[in-house]
């Protein structure tokens, strides 16, 4: 849609925010908002915190980042009031909370001030794009955005943002609701669109691994009751049988990030198979006072597992296919060298991402916490594989990779089309709270009080 401009505007006196109409004032926050300075001491509260999805009630029985029950230093938060993260990533980042409670020193908790005419939702645009345009890194402490960061009260209360006229605040708020729910839907079918790729990419190889590209085929009873029926030319044996060695790697005390060169060692992460596509990118740098072990190195056709993650990601598998000279297995994964006359790695570690073979890998993982499972070496040995020739699995590995390649391109196109409508979306906003676009003849005032009524 086409939007026109306001015809004249002045400079605002900040570089960040550049020309404002001209009738629009350019406040501090501290003349709009108050920082609620009460505190509690006393048990029973619900506990807050924000998070990118909103402000969400803590799980204290499990908790979920709350170790303590001492809330002298606890801030109430009442329904309708601001709170802002104003410590470390997400540092800026606000919302406006739908529920009472409290919430620890390391938010911001602020609400209009009496007897101040504005437009909360219209705020909250602004200063969710203050969040996502990093403006706020601007007024604040630290040494990187990446470290611990701070936006200090002082600067807090001395940001200077644009503040249109109430009613136009109002006309800006419902605009922006109006066109923002409209992009957000056509994110959500995009989103779906993705869900159903996936599921057709997870449908696609499971049946082809266990049932075959030819439909004709004749079957037979696999024998085992989770696989069913399987083409009657295949075998069903365990992988134990089908492999030459298994091995795990070393995991020493590496850097926080990746190597950037060939002559340099890394250790593999256990994310490195996640998905059933193998990154050689998530790996760790050797420290130079460490001596690489050789022998640990990749191979082209090495079939990599992972042995511990969470439950839905442990036993991962990707085949490895290029030597990876200075890459490393790590303690955490597998190494699967296979018999090639047998079977390829590409097809073993397709039939372990199926929901048959993730089923029996999950049922049997171990562990204390659900954050870290563990499988045995037997788990991934005794669990039985159908196995068609050598020559039948080439044919349906080139037959997966036309199949997954087709649907991976159309994924691609979904989420390039989230990209830009994401940036579609921020863009908008930015220009509607900024004035860069004047949308007082966008949207019919039944649809403005529409939307305040909603909003209250």
């Amino acid at each position: 849609m086409s939007v026109p401009k306001y015809q004249e505007y002045r400079d605002s006196g900040e570089r960040w925010l550049g020309t404002v109409p001209s009738h629009w004032d350019v406040c501090r926050l501290k003349n709009l908002f108050e920082i609620r300075k009460r505190i509690v001491g006393e048990e029973g509260h619900q506990v807050l915190s924000i998070t990118q999805r909103g402000i969400k009630v803590k799980d204290i029985e499990s908790n979920e980042g709350q170790l303590s029950m001492d809330y002298s230093k606890y801030q109430v938060v009442n329904p309708g009031d601001f709170a802002m993260n104003h410590m470390d990533l997400l540092t800026g980042f606000v919302d406006i909370s739908s529920h009472a409670g409290v919430t620890s020193p390391d938010y911001r908790v602020f609400t209009i001030r009496d007897g101040v005419l504005c437009d909360p939702r219209y705020f909250l645009y602004l200063l969710q794009n203050g969040y996502r345009q990093k403006i706020f890194y601007a007024f604040g402490q630290g040494a990187s955005e990446f470290g611990r960061w701070r936006f200090p009260t002082d600067q807090f209360n001395g940001f200077r943002f644009p503040c249109p006229p109430h009613k136009e605040q109002n006309a800006i708020a419902a605009f922006l609701d109006r066109e923002t729910a409209k992009i957000d839907a056509l994110i959500a079918e995009q989103v779906t669109l993705i869900t159903l790729l996936a599921e057709k990419r997870q449908a696609t190889i499971a049946h082809v691994v266990t049932k075959g590209i030819n439909p004709n085929a004749p079957m037979k009873d696999s024998r085992v009751a989770w696989l069913g029926e399987v083409p009657a030319h295949w075998e069903v044996v365990r992988i134990k049988r089908v492999i030459s060695s298994i091995e795990q790697g070393w995991s020493p005390q590496c850097e926080n990030f990746p190597i950037s060169s060939a002559d340099e060692w890394g250790v593999l992460k256990v994310g490195c198979v996640n998905g059933g596509v193998f990154r050689p990118t998530e790996n760790k740098k050797l420290p130079p006072e460490l001596k690489p072990v050789p022998a640990y190195s990749l191979k082209r056709g090495d079939l990599l597992i992972s042995r511990a993650n969470t439950r839905e990601l442990v036993g991962s598998a990707a085949a490895v296919e290029t030597d990876f000279d200075n890459l490393m297995l790590c303690d955490k994964l597998y190494r699967l060298r296979l018999h090639e006359a047998r079977c390829t790695p590409f097809y073993l570690a397709a039939y372990l991402g199926t929901p048959q073979a993730r089923s029996q890998i999950e049922l049997e993982a171990t562990g204390a916490s659900s954050s870290m499972l563990n499988i045995g070496q037997s788990v991934i040995l005794d669990l039985p594989a159908p196995i068609p020739s050598v020559a039948e699995q080439n044919e349906i590995q080139e037959f997966l990779r036309s199949e997954t390649g087709r649907l991976d391109a159309l994924n691609a196109v979904a989420e390039r089309a989230i990209a830009l409508l994401k940036e579609r979306r921020s863009a908008l906003i930015a220009a509607a709270i900024t004035g860069q676009i004047d949308v007082r003849g966008a949207i019919p005032q039944a649809a403005i009080e529409s939307s305040e009524a909603i909003a209250a």
